[in-house]
This record gives C-alpha cells, sequence and structure tokens, in this order.
C-alpha cells in the first residue's frame, strides 16, 4: 500500500512538472513577440531634401553621419541654384527640408510674408510654421583659376580691368543668388552688365561658375568661398556686407513634402556641432 502511494505521488509530481513547464513555454511565447515588436514597429523613412548647390559636398558629409546613426532614414538630395529649386517645388515638386543660398526664393514660400508682394509675390504659403532659421553664413569671393595667369588681385582691380574690357568673368545668370550678390557688387562699383556683356560668361548656378574658372576659361570668376574652397581654386578676395549684403542660408521644413516629422528631425540634427562641424569644414559659418 505504502509502495502504491509513492508510485501515485510520484506520477502526480511528473505531471504537475510537466504542466508548469507547458505554461512557462506557452508564457514565453507572447515575451519572445514583445522583444521583435519594437524591431518590427520601426518606421523607415526617406526625406527628400532639396539644397543650394554650393552646399553639396558639406551637405553630403553631414548626411552621411545622419544615415549611419539612423539607419532606417534615407536622405534623397537635389541640388542646384535655390533659383531653380524655388520653381520645383512651386510646380508640385515633393520636399521634404528646403536649403537656399539666399533668404529671397525661402521668402517666396513663406505664408507669413503672404501680403507683402515684394516678398512673396504669389502668396504661397508652403512654410511648416516654426521650422524656418536662418543655418548658415557665407561668402562671396572674387576667386582665380591655378597660377592667376590674369593676374587678378582685387574686386577694385576686377572693376577697372571691366570698365576697359580688359579681363574676362565668369559669373551667375541674374536668377540664381551668386548672380544677384554679382550684380550688387556691380551696382556698389557702378559698373554697367550690359556694357560689360562681351566680357563676361555665365552658369545656371555657382558649380557652373566654378567649372569655368578652374579649367581656366575665364581670367576669374565671382563665387561662394565654400565652392572655392572645395574645388582648390585660390581666393584673392572677399566681398563684404557693405558690397553685396550678408550671404544668408535659411532652411526650412516644407508642407509640399511627404515625412514632415522625419524632415524636422532632420532640420534639428544640422543644428548639432557634429553637423555643423561638417559646414564650417569647407567655411561656412554657422548661424544657429
Amino acid at each position: 500500500m505504502k509502495k502504491y502511494l509513492s508510485l501515485l505521488l510520484s506520477l502526480s509530481l511528473v505531471l504537475a512538472l510537466s504542466a508548469c513547464g507547458a505554461k512557462n513555454e506557452t508564457a514565453s511565447q507572447p515575451a519572445e513577440a514583445e522583444e521583435k515588436a519594437p524591431a518590427e514597429a520601426l518606421e523607415t523613412a526617406e526625406i527628400s531634401v532639396f539644397a543650394a548647390a554650393s552646399m553639396q559636398e558639406s551637405l553630403d558629409a553631414a548626411i552621411q553621419l545622419y544615415e549611419a546613426a539612423n539607419p532606417n532614414v534615407t536622405v534623397v538630395t537635389t541640388y542646384d541654384s535655390s533659383g531653380t529649386l524655388l520653381k520645383q517645388i512651386q510646380e508640385g515638386a515633393v520636399c521634404d527640408v528646403f536649403i537656399s543660398a539666399a533668404p529671397k526664393q525661402m521668402n517666396a514660400l513663406d505664408g507669413s510674408l503672404k501680403d507683402n508682394a515684394e516678398k512673396n509675390p504669389n502668396g504661397l504659403d508652403y512654410i511648416v510654421e516654426g521650422s524656418r532659421l536662418n543655418l548658415l553664413e557665407n561668402k562671396v569671393t572674387l576667386s582665380v583659376p591655378v597660377g592667376n595667369p590674369a593676374g587678378i588681385e582685387s574686386f577694385d582691380q576686377l572693376a577697372e580691368l571691366l570698365k576697359n574690357g580688359d579681363v574676362m568673368l565668369a559669373m551667375g545668370n541674374s536668377d540664381v543668388p551668386v548672380g544677384q550678390y554679382t550684380l550688387k557688387i556691380f551696382d556698389y562699383y557702378g559698373i554697367d552688365e550690359a556694357a560689360a556683356a562681351s566680357k563676361l560668361t555665365y552658369g545656371s548656378n555657382v558649380k557652373e561658375v566654378t567649372t569655368q574658372v578652374s579649367e581656366g576659361a575665364v581670367d576669374c570668376g565671382i563665387i561662394y568661398g565654400t565652392d572655392a574652397f572645395s574645388a582648390g581654386l585660390t581666393v584673392v578676395d572677399e566681398a563684404t556686407a557693405e558690397m553685396c549684403g550678408q550671404v544668408i542660408y535659411p532652411a526650412t521644413v516644407l508642407s509640399c513634402g511627404e515625412a514632415p516629422e522625419a524632415g524636422q528631425a532632420f532640420l534639428d540634427f544640422l543644428c548639432t556641432g557634429e553637423a555643423l562641424a561638417c559646414f564650417e569644414a569647407v567655411g561656412f559659418s554657422p548661424l544657429v
């Protein structure tokens, strides 16, 4: 009888342990699911960034850092003159973050200025409220090809040479910021663009102007300091604020994008010391 009771007790214990193990196995399944859930819940994002051509090298470097820290995010860039980018946005292009080389192109999209026909002629309202900021400052420079064959030394000298028709200058078109800054310099020196037309060549963005100087197709060119640095060109003079004003690069998140939250997160990153170091490395001055 004792043997029978002992056997029965042992059998009951085995069954109890088996049931407990089954419960533990069942309980472990939701835990495993919970561990996997966050990975499955990570959202991927593609951010469309339109930026002034003069930012290409430095912004690409900053994007590389951002994507390394955020592997679920892809930043797709479009680089061109700010005027061309503005036109594309007006025509319906998808853009989450816009960085222009002058306030003029940004103002044209700013709803807070829609009653100002001069700054926002079409009354557009594309800027996400509270996202616009002045990100960087650049400098307008007089740069020359390797060896400076024409012996150009300053804007003062350039003005005299242009008036006498003794120099070939590359500049931006009048609808792009670098060209608009150049025209202000012309006004400062009293240079008649039409009279000097035979001694001027143009570029649709600052990269095209920089290429003309790099290839020695002209005696000199008026480009941004950052582009001169990236192209390894010699800067012989730098325009003052009195000559052409400050060269401000505003940035913002736009409502015509498809990933506004991701766009804002990326813009926030561009204001960090890590990202700003990429811009400073080529000659930009941070304004945030």
